[in-house]
């Protein structure tokens, strides 16, 4: 976990009141947008105009040890994104929320469905459509490719691209943080 900043402060792993800290151990669910993050900054189409599906093998691994350990998993989107919902079941995640009339709509909607509220919440977002979201989640990230404007807005930025890693980057961290990571540092070397 080093290198990164919180709100434009270096915490000290060595204090365990650091903000970074406390915002990781009262994560509760790990939130994010199909666009820009769980498929990278691109959308790729077949030549018939269907969606062409992928994720990050690293990403997927790290949704399903999330699961396993108890944090829910949400994934947004204000597009229809259907291609996605087949891939996400298969993993197991349940709090899919796709074609909604808004970002900030799925998330509320999330929200009620859950029971958890803003601070149990780590939200990881790459645009200016992410900006209300980030603005409430207790522990807000973006991938180090998220736009320019976000850099100064939120806790986190990841040392991972959208689309490739960032997802697990930000899983693990809360795990490592609450004891739940359930690999040791030999296995992740591997």
């Amino acid at each position: 976990m080093s290198g990164f900043q919180y709100f434009g402060m270096e915490p000290s792993l060595a204090d365990p009141s650091s903000k970074i800290q406390q915002a990781l151990q009262a994560v509760r669910a790990v939130i994010f947008p199909v666009d820009g993050v769980l498929n990278g900054p691109r959308m790729n189409f077949d030549g018939n105009g269907g969606e062409i599906v992928s994720i990050s093998n690293r990403d997927a691994s790290a949704i399903r040890v999330a699961l396993s350990q108890g944090l829910h998993i949400a994934v947004l989107s204000d597009r229809d994104a259907a291609g996605f919902r087949p891939l996400l079941e298969s993993l197991g995640v349940t709090g899919i929320y796709l074609g909604s009339s808004s970002l900030l709509d799925a998330y509320d909607a999330f929200l009620r469905d859950s029971g958890l509220d803003d601070e149990a919440c780590a939200y990881i977002g790459d645009d200016i459509a992410d900006l209300s979201l980030l603005e409430r989640a207790g522990f807000p990230a973006t991938p180090i490719d998220g736009a320019d404007y976000l850099r100064n807005r939120v806790g986190y930025i990841s040392a991972y691209e959208g689309g490739k890693g960032c997802i697990r980057e930000i899983v693990e961290m809360v795990l490592q943080q609450q004891g739940k990571w359930v690999y040791s540092d030999r296995e992740t070397e591997r």
